[in-house]
């Protein structure tokens, strides 16, 4: 049961939680009442929450229907996939251009031996987000890191699809490439290798969302 201090911010956790594990699906109401009883807190907090999750793009409201999980289909996966490469590659390009390389590389070592040690899909899809969080981290710009914070959690959810449903093992040749132009001091090649890393986890997504349009 959510206790009942700090109820917006829990609240928001236990939905974004639930819409980026997939355990809320795509596209379905939140229906402020049942949450009600569900969460056992009063409708102020979770229409609170709801509205963040709206700005953070996880949530979508329609007249006369309310609140809706969003739902994705090709367009919005590029679109996304679009914009977070975008702010990667110049908080990659910022980092590795401030920051001692020693330091980049042991953060993004640690995250990715997390990724290779993680036993559930939750700590993969957390690990990926550290890996990449180091750029932010380090890139000196925290409006760019605020704007990453403002898709992160389509992001999330895209890593989360692609970690359920994908057919390989993960293992560290996912991200070996991304931490050699590293260790090389090699900007492009960096970015390269976190868009391959981007574009192969995209056939897995959109057949998801194809079978699952598809069954309605």
């Amino acid at each position: 049961m959510i206790k009942k201090n700090s109820l917006v911010d829990q609240v928001y956790e236990e939905l974004r939680n639930g819409i980026i594990s997939l355990r809320i699906p795509l596209g379905s109401r939140l229906n402020v009442n049942e949450l009600q009883d569900t969460l056992q807190v009063s409708c102020t907090p979770i229409r609170e929450a709801i509205n963040r999750l709206q700005q953070e793009g996880l949530v979508t409201y329609e007249n006369n229907v309310g609140a809706r999980v969003l739902n994705l289909d090709e367009h919005d996966v590029e679109e996304i996939q679009q914009l977070a490469m975008t702010l990667h590659r110049e908080a990659i390009r910022l980092a590795m251009e401030r920051e001692d390389h020693a330091v980049l590389l042991s953060e993004l070592e640690q995250h990715l031996s997390e990724y290779v040690d993680a036993e559930t899909v939750q700590d993969e899809v957390m690990a990926v987000n550290h890996l990449v969080g180091t750029f932010y981290h380090h890139c000196g710009n925290r409006r760019l890191d605020k704007s990453m914070i403002s898709i992160q959690g389509q992001q999330l959810l895209l890593r989360y699809i692609f970690a359920t449903y994908r057919k390989d093992r993960k293992s560290e040749a996912d991200f070996a490439p991304l931490i050699q132009a590293v260790r090389e001091s090699n900007v492009e090649a960096a970015c390269r290798a976190l868009q391959q890393n981007a574009d192969g986890n995209t056939p897995v997504i959109l057949d998801y969302l194809r079978k699952r349009n598809a069954n309605g």
